[in-house]
């Protein structure tokens, strides 16, 4: 089974490594704008759901 991140991965062609940022009283990642398209999110419309799921954080579109 392919998923929008097989095909990130194949076009990117490594894991992508971050450094967290401290933004204000937060933590936060940039987020490549290949995983974004991959996503098909609009980073201007849409809003995304962040979660915890087996120690692993987890973002992905709502559905309208």
């Amino acid at each position: 089974m392919s998923t929008n991140f097989d095909i990130i991965y194949m076009r990117v062609g490594k894991m992508i490594e971050k450094k967290l940022r401290n933004i204000g009283n937060s933590w936060g990642v940039i987020i490549p704008k290949a995983i974004i398209e991959g996503l098909g999110i609009n980073p201007v419309l849409d809003k995304v759901e962040i979660y915890l799921e087996n120690n692993e954080i987890r973002i992905r579109k709502l559905k309208k």
